[in-house]
């Protein structure tokens, strides 16, 4: 096995970790809520008046803050590069949210704020997300 050095990028995905700690830190202790993104979403599919708002702000920002930081610093931040199809595409985010469904949950509901409160349930959930990529990686790479 070889090391894509060029891609490995160790203090971008730091600094972005301990934002997202951060973050959901904050978001429990100001709201009470888990910062799961798929709850966030999902609260919008059958909403109420006092709760929409915050939902559509949240998710605005999701995806206006690497718009609005690659429109200040050009070239800090890159477009990932997708090796799949349209179809290929489609069948995973369909995928992804029928896990989330299943599992009560996303990566970052249960990885980031689950293990954080210690929930047995989520270290569980967070272990077949990532046996489920693992899986899915060997099988790409080797199997087709």
């Amino acid at each position: 096995m070889t090391m894509d050095w060029t891609h490995f990028t160790p203090w971008p995905a730091l600094a972005g970790g301990i934002l997202l700690g951060i973050a959901s830190a904050a978001f429990i202790l100001v709201n009470g809520r888990v910062l799961g993104i798929s709850g966030i979403l999902g609260g919008l599919l059958l909403p109420k008046r006092s709760d929409t708002s915050w939902r559509v702000f949240f998710l605005l920002g999701l995806v206006l803050a690497p718009a609005t930081l690659s429109w200040l610093a050009p070239g800090l931040i890159s477009a990932p590069r997708i090796e799949a199809g349209n179809a290929a595409i489609v069948v995973a985010g369909l995928l992804v949210g029928l896990g989330t469904r299943y599992g009560a949950g996303c990566t970052s509901g249960h990885g980031v704020c689950g293990l954080s409160r210690m929930s047995p349930r989520s270290l569980v959930a967070t272990l077949a997300f990532m046996a489920s990529g693992f899986a899915m990686v060997f099988v790409v790479r080797h199997l087709f």
